[in-house]
C-alpha cells in the first residue's frame, strides 16, 4: 500500500495487486447521516442518489450505458459517517471509470425534474424499508441506544424533510461537506502507480473546495432506552444493544472475537442454543459496529410472538454465563482462526481492499499490514475479553422491538448484569 497527495493536497491510497485484471476505484467522503441535523436528515443519501442522475455532458442513461458497455460495475453507498462512490472495471478501462466518476462528483446537474423523480424513488425505498421489520428494528435499536444523537438518525431520512429539499439546499450541503479535507481516493488492483497518479491529477487536480470551520462532532451517550414499534407482523423482531468499541479502540479485536463467540456465526452460542437446539428462530445473530468515537454491540432475533419470552430468557442465560465465566480457551482459539481466515480471504477481492484502504485513511489516517493485523488478532488475551465484556455489561442494555405485543420486553430486567445491582 502506498499513500500519495495530489498537487492540491487530495489524499490518494493505492494498492497494486499483481495477478489480477481488475481495478476497484472509490471516492470516499467523510460525511453521512451523523453529520446531518433534524431539519436535513436524509440529505447525504439524497445527494448520493442524485450524483447518478446526470452531469453537464452525460445523462443518467449515458452513465449506465458506459459501465454496462465495458462490463464494469458502478455504485455508491451512504453510511452513518461516510459516503462512497465506486467502480470496478477491467484495468484497461480505468481511465473511463475515473472520467465518469469524477464527472459525477464535480459536475452533477441536480436537475429539478430528476430531483422530483428521485425523491419519489427514495420515498419508495423508505416505504420498502418500513415494510421490512427485520431491517427497521435495527434503526429503532440505534435510537434506543443513542436517543436523539445524530448517530441514531435514519440514513434514508424522513419523508417530510425529503419532500421539502431542493437543488440549492443539496448544492450548499455539498459545498460545506464535499471538501478536500473530507475526501479520499482509494484504488486497488492491477495499476501502474505513476500512470494512475497522472490520471488522477488530470481529473482531480482542480478540486479546490476547502474545509470551512466545522463544529466538532459530539460523542454520544449510551441511553439504555426501550423502544417498541407496533406493527402487524408474523414475528416479533428484537434487538438488544450494548456499548461497544470505537474504530480506533485498542480492544476492538477483543470485541470482535467476543461477538464471534456469542452470535457471530453458525457455531456461536446464540445460534446453537436458540436455533439449532430448540428451533425457536430462523435468524438469530449478533454484530458489532464501530464508529469514530463509540461502538455498538447488538443481538438480533426474529421469532413468533408466543416464543418471544423464551428466546429472551435464553439470551439472558447466555449473557449471564458470559458475564460469570467468559469465553473458553477453545472459543477464543476458534474465533481467532475464523477471524484470520475471513480477513485473508477478503484480501482476494480488489473491492474489499479498496474499501479497507479508503475507510482506514478516511476514519483512522493510518493503515496496518496483513502481518500487523494478524498479530493484533493473535495478541488478544482472556483479560482483554473480560475487559470488553465488563464494558458491554456496565450499564443497562437498550432494547428495541418491532412486532405485535410488547409484553415480553417489558418483563426483562435490562440492568440485571450491571455490577452492584441486585
Amino acid at each position: 500500500m502506498n499513500k500519495y497527495q495530489l498537487s492540491n493536497g487530495l489524499r490518494v491510497v493505492v494498492e497494486y495487486i499483481p495477478g489480477v485484471r481488475s481495478v476497484s476505484f472509490g471516492i470516499w467522503v467523510k460525511n453521512g447521516s451523523r453529520n446531518e441535523t433534524p431539519d436535513n436528515n436524509g440529505i447525504s443519501h439524497f445527494i448520493e442518489h442524485m450524483l447518478f442522475k446526470g452531469t453537464e455532458k452525460r445523462t443518467a442513461k449515458d452513465i449506465a450505458d458506459l459501465f454496462d458497455g465495458i462490463g464494469g460495475n458502478v455504485n455508491a453507498f451512504t453510511a452513518k459517517e461516510y459516503t462512497c462512490y465506486f467502480a470496478k472495471v477491467l484495468d484497461e478501462h480505468l481511465p473511463l471509470a475515473v472520467d465518469a466518476l469524477s464527472d459525477m462528483f464535480f459536475h452533477s446537474q441536480l436537475d429539478s425534474e430528476e430531483l422530483a423523480k428521485e425523491k419519489n424513488v427514495i420515498l419508495e425505498e423508505i416505504s420498502m424499508y418500513e415494510d421490512t421489520p427485520d431491517d427497521k428494528v435495527h434503526d429503532e435499536a440505534s435510537r434506543a441506544a443513542f436517543g436523539d444523537h445524530p448517530l441514531a438518525y435514519s440514513i434514508l431520512g424522513l419523508e417530510e424533510r425529503l419532500t421539502a429539499m431542493g437543488a440549492d439546499e443539496l448544492r450548499q450541503y455539498m459545498k460545506n461537506t464535499y471538501t478536500l479535507e473530507n475526501t479520499v481516493v482509494s484504488v486497488a488492483g492491477n495499476v501502474e502507480e505513476g500512470a494512475l497518479l497522472a490520471l488522477l491529477e488530470q481529473y482531480f487536480g482542480q478540486f479546490s473546495n476547502s474545509q470551512r470551520t466545522a463544529a466538532a462532532l459530539a460523542a454520544p451517550v449510551f441511553k439504555s432506552d426501550s423502544i417498541y414499534f407496533k406493527k402487524k407482523t408474523e414475528q416479533n423482531h428484537l434487538c438488544l444493544s450494548f456499548p461497544g468499541c470505537s474504530i480506533s479502540d485498542s480492544k476492538l479485536y477483543a470485541m470482535i472475537l467476543l461477538n464471534n463467540a456469542l452470535g457471530g456465526g453458525m457455531s456461536s452460542r446464540l445460534f446453537q442454543e436458540i436455533r439449532e437446539k430448540r428451533g425457536l428462530a430462523y435468524s438469530v445473530y449478533s454484530y458489532h459496529t464501530s464508529y469514530a468515537d463509540t461502538g455498538l454491540f447488538t443481538i438480533y432475533a426474529g421469532t413468533a410472538p408466543k416464543q418471544t419470552s423464551e428466546v429472551l430468557d435464553l439470551t439472558m442465560e447466555q449473557l449471564g454465563e458470559l458475564s460469570v465465566k467468559g469465553l473458553s480457551d477453545e472459543e477464543l482459539h476458534r474465533g481467532k482462526e475464523q477471524l484470520k481466515g475471513s480477513l485473508i480471504l477478503s484480501l482476494e477481492s480488489t473491492s474489499s481492499r479498496m474499501n479497507r484502504l479508503g475507510k482506514n485513511e478516511l476514519m483512522l489516517g493510518q493503515h496496518y499490514t496483513l502481518d500487523q493485523l494478524l498479530q493484533r488478532i493473535d495478541s488478544v488475551t482472556m483479560a482483554d475479553i473480560q475487559d470488553v465484556t465488563r464494558r458491554m455489561l456496565s450499564v443497562p442494555f437498550a432494547v428495541a422491538m418491532v412486532g405485535t405485543n410488547e409484553k415480553a420486553i417489558g418483563q426483562i430486567r435490562r440492568d440485571q448484569f450491571v455490577p452492584g445491582i441486585v
